[in-house]
């Protein structure tokens, strides 16, 4: 089947085995695309580590570690695309990693791109926890642009 060009695939990751194996899943379902996005959310930077949080105590951390701390998360994050495009057998896909809350950060980038379809799996969480913790693919569904397929690992 030949990918159609006007097509882009938003694939969401937090880097578990779990999620690797619903976008597999959502992947075996729909057509090949031509642009295949993959993406991982990091949360932003907290300066208060380096300022201080009240105005009257200092930070706890120095400048050059708050540094080297966000460093290795991008890198952490960057790692989790590789590990996952190279799972997934996405040879050429686009990586990308997002600051910020998970469902906000991603539906951003859906519009951004813009992207046909997003493909996210589900913790499967029951109602208590999900309304408790929140889910990042129920807000994906509530408030993208574009279609949502919420899949699970088989």
């Amino acid at each position: 089947m030949e990918p159609d060009v006007n097509s882009t695939v938003l694939l969401c990751t937090d880097g578990s085995q779990l999620a690797t194996h619903a976008l597999a899943a959502g992947l075996r379902v729909l057509a090949p695309a031509a642009r295949t996005v993959v993406v991982t959310v990091i949360e932003p930077p907290d300066v208060s580590l380096v300022t201080g949080d009240s105005g009257f105590g200092a930070g706890v951390m120095s400048p050059v570690e708050y540094d080297h701390e966000v460093t290795a998360h991008h890198l952490a994050a960057e790692q989790v695309l590789r590990d996952t495009v190279s799972a997934l057998g996405l040879d050429g896909a686009e990586t990308r990693t997002l600051e910020g809350d998970p469902g906000h950060a991603l539906c951003e980038a859906a519009a951004e791109l813009p992207a046909t379809v997003i493909v996210t799996g589900s913790h499967g969480r029951g109602g208590i926890k999900r309304a408790l913790l929140g889910s990042v693919s129920d807000h994906l569904v509530r408030h993208a642009h574009c279609p949502v397929l919420v899949t699970r690992p088989e």
